[in-house]
């Protein structure tokens, strides 16, 4: 596209002051075809946590074809683009998850996926399910327009695409906390991050959460040991099957009665139980799994003590041993959205779309490493709806039924570039 010169001098300096830019908007639906192709590029060729070769590759060319200082192979497949604008200023960092889930798709779009994988020692589906495929290419336009308007740009962009954020495979480390480990935030150093997310909302709308936004998860393992005998008779032994029904029934409690829900929600649960092989034969252990969430740090440190001593004295009463192991480096801690950001961003957001299209959303009891970000820099996460009116039913996140409108990547781009020269405007000399 091209602009006349005097255009360009009124919108960027529109654009300096902190208004709707409508340079921006016009580059952002210039690129529009673009961002379409690659995201849905992504969603016929998903990739699982920490195996994401192609996708970094792609985002890495692209990165690499307009500039950008780049970073690859961080926590394993994972890509940092650095633009260093043409003014000086502060640096803020914008991220993007690259991962799909074992999930085998029936939205029968064209652009379907039919991609296979192996995920715990199984052969399944793989498809984008959370949007992913629509973050990673939301960000490439972002960089995109970033890299356009360098020149007046107050500052430096850090833009972080992240692998693994649905999880790790089993024996791995991966994610927001790996690429922390491995120097993300460190040169240069971010002093603010934003991470957008695709939700089944009206469309172009954005919601938020201020404060704690996503839970905590932590990954919980029981396993209860007893002393295996014929089923015939129970009593010479110590049956762990009924206690560990017991540790279950008792672990509600410490939700229920033990927590003070008015202050915080949480949730505890054991979504599977294994032990013994046969109707006539008790075993000598049981293994339950299960996962804590919380929001609120304080809440998370007390459930886990009290999951500890119920699970463990229930067992003793029965003359059983449960062994409680609570994998916090595994899990994800709260996500918190910082005061001031959050009050700083969502008025951005209002004046460029609009305070009908903007408005607070209930804090999820689901979770979201980009809580490992927001542990050491302000951050702000958000969400974009992308359920189309037209649409008789919509399918939520994780669906093998979910799919997106998308008009919406447009706005994306449009929210992250704006959120961003925002930010460094509002802080450059």
């Amino acid at each position: 596209m091209i602009v006349p010169l005097a255009l360009c001098l009124a919108l960027l300096g529109g654009l300096a002051h902190g208004a709707p830019s409508a340079l921006i908007a016009e580059r952002a639906a210039a690129i529009e075809p673009e961002v379409i192709h690659w995201r849905r590029d992504f969603h016929r060729h998903p990739e699982l946590g920490n195996r994401e070769f192609r996708t970094a590759a792609i985002v890495a060319r692209h990165l690499k074809s307009l500039g950008y200082d780049l970073r690859t192979q961080v926590a394993h497949t994972g890509v940092v683009g650095v633009l260093r604008g043409g003014r000086p200023g502060p640096v803020i960092a914008l991220r993007a998850d690259m991962d799909a889930l074992p999930i085998t798709e029936l939205t029968g779009l064209p652009y379907a996926s039919t991609a296979q994988a192996e995920w715990r020692g199984e052969t399944v589906g793989v498809m984008h399910a959370c949007g992913h495929d629509a973050h990673t290419a939301i960000l490439m336009g972002v960089a995109r327009l970033f890299a356009d308007l360098r020149d007046q740009l107050p500052g430096t962009v850090v833009l972080i695409f992240q692998p693994a954020e649905e999880g790790v495979p089993p024996g791995e480390t991966g994610g927001a906390w790996q690429m922390i480990q491995e120097g993300v935030l460190d040169d240069p150093a971010p002093e603010a991050i934003l991470a957008l997310h695709v939700a089944p909302d009206p469309l172009g709308h954005f919601t938020y959460t201020p404060g704690a936004a996503l839970a905590s998860a932590d990954p919980l393992t029981i396993t209860v040991r007893g002393e295996g005998v014929h089923g015939a008779t129970p009593w010479f032994g110590v049956d762990p099957v009924v206690v560990a029904a017991q540790i279950i029934l008792g672990l509600q409690t410490v939700v229920s009665r033990q927590t003070d829900l008015v202050a915080s929600p949480a949730v505890v649960t054991i979504g599977a139980l294994r032990g013994g092989n046969r109707g006539n034969v008790i075993p000598d252990e049981v293994v339950l799994e299960g996962t804590i969430r919380t929001l609120d740090a304080k809440v998370r440190g007390r459930i886990h003590q009290q999951v500890r001593r119920t699970a463990t004295a229930i067992a003793s009463a029965a003359g059983a041993q449960a062994e409680v192991r609570i994998d916090v480096q595994a899990g994800y801690p709260v996500t918190v959205n910082d005061d001031a950001l959050t009050e700083e961003m969502v008025a951005v957001l209002r004046r460029n779309f609009g305070a009908q299209r903007v408005y607070t959303y209930p804090p999820v009891t689901g979770a979201e490493d980009f809580g490992f970000f927001a542990q050491r820099i302000p951050g702000f996460y958000f969400y974009l709806g992308i359920a189309s009116p037209d649409w008789e039913e919509v399918h939520v996140n994780h669906s093998p039924r979910f799919r997106i409108d998308e008009r919406a990547l447009r706005d994306g781009v449009i929210a992250m570039t704006e959120l961003a020269f925002a930010y460094l405007q509002e802080r450059a000399p």
